[in-house]
């Protein structure tokens, strides 16, 4: 397990944190459970690219199926516990004002991807920290799907296998990076924690 420093400096220094093994793996499982099963009860949405009203589909440019996180099962409540430790942590020490943390499943049938984006601008959006968790066991490079991590210029940096029980956090207004092309279903819980919008009391509402 890390400790507080470890990971707080190291997301400072570099803006992105690998932490393997975050939650217990029966946990993980159950959350691998989960999101097959809302896939074969179709119960999955497509997910949407932009900006509030400006919100639609484009598979070029986004490939994955998601369904938001509600606490509803013992394994989505030990995760989301877990992140609320981490949002305390980096409120107090890091990114003042933290103050929730919205989550999805992310299903990505084979063939998908997402391509090369940040998920937070530099104004009207709140989302300040990303957090990408995985559920696939037994993920091997030949079945692509990597998070590949790009600095300001857009070259590739870092590239990180999608496997089970890898939470992978960065900063969202400053990190380009992508999902690259996945041969094999690829799951995973993308995360984000928001700063208060006082410019408009019902805009922490708008979710992508």
């Amino acid at each position: 397990m890390f400790q507080l420093t470890d990971w707080l400096e190291t997301l400072e220094r570099d803006q992105a944190f690998l932490w393997p093994n975050f939650i217990e793996p029966m946990y993980v499982d159950s959350l691998r459970e989960e999101v097959y099963a809302l896939r074969d009860a179709a119960q999955l949405a497509q997910a949407r690219i932009g900006r509030a009203g400006e919100r639609h589909r484009d598979r070029a440019t986004r490939g994955d199926w998601i369904h938001w996180l509600d606490g509803a099962s013992p394994a989505q409540q030990a995760f989301m516990a877990r992140l609320d430790e981490i949002r305390l942590q980096a409120s107090r020490a890091l990114i003042p004002g933290l103050f929730e943390t919205e989550s999805h499943f992310a299903l990505y049938p084979p063939g998908t991807h997402y391509a090369r984006h940040v998920d937070a601008f530099q104004a009207g959006n709140c989302r300040r920290l990303s957090l990408v968790f995985y559920l696939n066991r037994h993920w091997r490079e030949r079945d692509g799907g990597q998070l590949a991590i790009y600095d300001s210029e857009g070259r590739e940096i870092r590239r990180i296998q999608p496997r089970a029980g890898t939470l992978v956090m960065f900063l969202s207004q400053t990190v380009p990076h992508a999902v690259l092309p996945t041969r094999r279903w690829r799951a995973s819980i993308a995360s984000w924690m928001r700063i208060r919008d006082l410019s408009g009391p019902l805009a922490s509402l708008d979710r992508f």
